[in-house]
This record gives structure tokens, sequence and C-alpha cells, in this order.
């Protein structure tokens, strides 16, 4: 059986990338990694993912939880690095 290390080590994720994917679709972080693993196969996937991201960075703005928006940002920009788009 694999393990949720062993998901994400294989989708090359962190915990991070996923605990954000988990709030924003208010779901626990075994299944977020899931999710993230699948979607982060193909580019729709990988904008789908950064989309999430850049929702939660917006909603703590809003919220002005300046901390919560810095967090999310690093996060997202980690991911974007590791996960390019293609143009």
């Amino acid at each position: 059986m694999l393990s949720i290390r062993d998901c994400l080590d294989y989708c090359d994720l962190t915990d991070e990338e996923v605990a954000l994917i988990a709030e924003h679709e208010e779901i626990p972080d075994a299944a977020a990694a899931q999710v993230c693993c699948g979607l982060v196969q193909t580019p729709e996937g990988v904008m789908v993912l950064t989309n999430f991201m850049l929702e939660l960075i917006e909603r703590a703005n809003a919220c002005g939880d300046v901390r919560k928006a810095e967090r999310a940002a690093s996060v997202c920009a980690r991911f974007m690095k590791d996960h390019p788009l293609p143009h």
C-alpha cells in the first residue's frame, strides 16, 4: 500500500501545496493528495491547481489576512516554478 508521502514524492508535490488545495476544496489532506497527483500530470491540471492557489491568495487578501496570503503566495510561486506551464 502506498502512503500519502509515496504519492506526493511520485508526483513531486509538497505537503504545503497539498494543504492549500485541501483548504481550497475543503477536503482532507489525504483526499487532496489524490486529487493533486492526478491533476499535476497534465498542463490543464497544473493550471487548475495554480488557479486554486491564486484564488486562496485573493481570498486571504480580501479578508485582510496578510500572513496567510504571503504563505499561499510563497507556496504558489514554488509550485509554478516546479510545474511551469507551456506557452
